[in-house]
């Protein structure tokens, strides 16, 4: 600026081509109408040219824009062009390319990478990081830039200006669409909302959930497929179910998160491979509320832990902390928010999982046995056909169909006009939480069933709540499904102990049959083991060591000073699979209750306070104490006599054990002296053979 030609070509370098380009690229500035040549003027001409003009150099400078289609998104006069997330802007000869711009996702700041080039001066580049939207900052750019590319700052600070107009308005788009719901987005066709409709009213929908699973390549594993599917439903309700899938490796759990993933809409699932201790405290505020959070280890999440517990016991995330006011830059405390409820879905191999998050969630175990390997293969062998081709075609209809079903879910009132007959067992302090499980899964069953059930409403106005019922068959599916999976919680083995404590007993059983010996005289190494069932010495180090801190292996020294071989002190009765016993009868329900067409709840007991303990055996003594002084005498004297036969039954079992050599009395002489020795193990083991008393 203010310079002639010849000062101009002293102080750039170098000085014929940077001359060069701002001559060729010089504009018509004056009144009137811009002269034209035919021919291209010499330098000479040009020089003069310059220094003529030298004064009117100080007007505000008009460049030209490039003739550019632009966006119908903006600015009318801003050439822009978006090729991934590069954003280049052209304005004459100069380039401005911008990357970065996703990251903002908040008004207050405009933090961008820039660079900035010109035509012709390919060597002459700026690239810079900054925040737009500080002054200071955008100054600074601004000056190094017209010295760097060979322009007036008054041009470098007209293009910055039209920069800055147009990343704001792309950010506040980016922004809005984020904030937007999704899920409001996707419209059904009439011919795909009458597919899943006629899902959603099908008498058999729970076989058709199961047969899907299995037409997506996921075979067996009934139980599984149709908890998994009923806690994804579950995040329409204000308090959802939570699953851990725990397995060894290779067992197929991910392959079960993964199948029902592929059935829910793509809008409401979020999957992360890992997370960092406070990821979820600063995500978008409504981007979990009623989805699914899929991580898929838990080793994964294990530094976010705090916040996943937090999160599935109250629905929601609070964290203050502490950040720059982007006005003066003083250190202030900000408030982040992150809104539920949302279903969490967790896969691990590990045996050791954080107590408090265990107990807060459903725990699924993978099918092991042989069968289902041999059952896998099979259907892998399948897919290698022309009819498993035609199969994935099927299977891609099935989850689209399934996907299309989950949209047209609503989030209902569900109303259990039975809660109060349920019965579930109180002998663990976990119950508290596992009795929620149990009734968060009656409700998303008779969810699920919502088009098949009639619709009820209370209230007048906005006050108006609309509200489906529940059924004695849901009631019936979820005691099916809770006896197994919540029965887990009562067992002091993870599932893959359990596993390899029962292909002990077998090999035990069978070495002890061929050699004619008895159960406690039979060694065995872990060699010997690690060949009879096929595991890794790791595998079996660690599900070992858990057996014997539990005393169901019992450690001997061996004959080579150094090694070690073990007696299996446990002894198989009945059923291996812990299973919840607790749980109220569906016909006794419906025998004293029933629902009207109006969802009002009417009993068929009659008055008289002797029903309470006929009907319900487990609690009639405390239903009984409400109903009178004689009936609560009675139940207080029956509640005296169980105690004395629970008693008599035990010491006769003693007795039986003693005969048996199970229990030795302390003296060693075999002589019953009055005082027993008793390990813990095997009086948990002894109380649980008798709690049916």
């Amino acid at each position: 600026r203010g310079m002639d030609a010849n000062e101009y070509a002293c102080k750039v370098m170098p000085a014929e081509k940077s001359l060069g380009v701002v001559i060729r690229s010089a504009e018509w500035i004056g009144q009137g109408r811009a002269e034209t040549r035919e021919q291209k003027p010499d330098m000479q001409t040009a020089t003069n040219e310059a220094a003529e003009s030298d004064e009117a150099d100080f007007a505000e400078p008009a460049p030209s824009l490039a003739a550019v289609p632009p966006s119908p998104s903006l600015p009318a006069d801003v050439p822009i062009e978006l090729q991934g997330d590069d954003i280049t802007l052209t304005f004459g000869d100069r380039r401005y390319r911008v990357r970065g711009l996703k990251k903002n996702t908040t008004y207050e700041t405009l933090k961008v990478n820039v660079m900035a080039t010109r035509e012709g001066l390919d060597d002459r580049v700026l690239l810079d990081s900054f925040d737009l939207a500080v002054a200071k900052q955008r100054t600074a750019f601004e000056k190094q830039a017209a010295a760097e590319i060979g322009v007036r700052e008054e041009i470098v600070h007209y293009d910055m200006g039209q920069l800055l107009k147009t990343l704001e308005m792309l950010r506040e788009k980016e922004i809005e669409n984020t904030l937007k719901p999704k899920a409001a987005s996707v419209a059904l066709s009439p011919e795909d909302h009458a597919e899943a409709m006629h899902l959603l009213t099908s008498p058999d929908l729970i076989q058709r959930i199961v047969n899907a699973f299995d037409r997506c390549g996921l075979v067996g594993e009934r139980t599984n497929k149709l908890v998994a599917f009923l806690a994804a439903v579950s995040r329409k309700l204000d308090d959802p179910l939570a699953i851990i899938i725990q397995s060894s490796s290779a067992a197929g759990k991910t392959a079960l998160m993964d199948a029902l993933l592929a059935l829910m809409p793509k809008e409401e699932r979020v999957r992360y491979s890992a997370m960092t201790g406070k990821a979820l405290f600063y995500i978008t505020e409504t981007s979990l509320k009623h989805k699914i959070l899929a991580i898929s280890e838990e080793e994964g999440a294990e530094q976010a832990t705090y916040a996943l517990k937090l999160l599935q016991s109250e629905g929601q995330l609070t964290i203050a902390s502490t950040g720059k006011d982007p006005k003066d830059g003083k250190l202030v405390t900000q408030e982040y928010h992150v809104e539920g409820p949302v279903m969490i879905i967790l896969t691990t191999t590990a045996i050791e999982i954080d107590e408090e998050l265990l107990n807060r969630c459903i725990v699924l175990t993978v099918d092991e046995t042989q069968e289902q390997t041999r059952a896998i293969h099979q259907l892998q062998r399948e897919r290698e056909t022309l009819e498993g081709l035609m199969t994935k075609r099927e299977a891609d209809r099935i989850r689209r169909i399934f996907q299309n079903a989950q949209r047209l879910l609503r989030s209902l009132h569900v109303v259990n006009p039975y809660a109060r007959e349920l019965t579930f067992g109180d002998g663990r302090t976990r119950a508290r939480r596992d009795h929620m499980k149990y009734l968060t899964l009656i409700r998303t069953i008779a969810l699920l069933f919502q088009y098949q059930r009639p619709h009820h409403w209370i209230g007048e106005g906005a006050e108006r709540i609309e509200y489906i019922v529940v059924t004695l068959a849901d009631i019936a599916l979820a005691n099916e499904l809770a006896r197994e999976v919540l029965g887990r919680s009562l067992d002091e083995l993870p599932p893959q102990s359990r596993r390899l404590l029962q292909l002990i007993d077998e090999m035990v059983e069978s070495e002890c049959r061929r050699l004619k010996m008895k159960r406690t005289d039979f060694h065995f190494s872990r060699r010997r083991l690690r060949e009879r069932i096929g595991w890794n010495e790791t595998q079996l180090r660690v599900h070992m060591a858990r057996l014997v801190d539990l005393e169901y292996l019992l450690i001997h020294r061996g004959g080579r000073g150094q090694s070690f071989v073990y007696e299996l002190l446990y002894e198989k009765s009945g059923s291996d699979r812990p299973v919840l016993f607790a749980l109220a009868e569906v016909d006794t329900l419906g025998a004293t209750t029933t629902q009207t067409s109006r969802g009002e709840t009417v009993t068929s007991r009659s008055d008289t306070p002797e029903l309470a303990g006929g009907s319900r055996a487990v609690r009639g003594g405390f239903a009984a104490s409400s109903r009178g002084e004689e009936t609560s005498e009675k139940a207080s004297a029956d509640a005296g006599s169980a105690q004395s036969r629970i008693k008599t039954s035990l010491q006769a079992l003693l007795r039986a054990e003693r005969k048996r050599g199970v229990v030795r009395s302390r003296s060693g002489d075999g002589r019953d002296h009055g005082r027993t020795a008793w390990r813990p193990g095997v009086l948990r083991r002894l109380s649980r053979r008798r709690k049916t008393s």
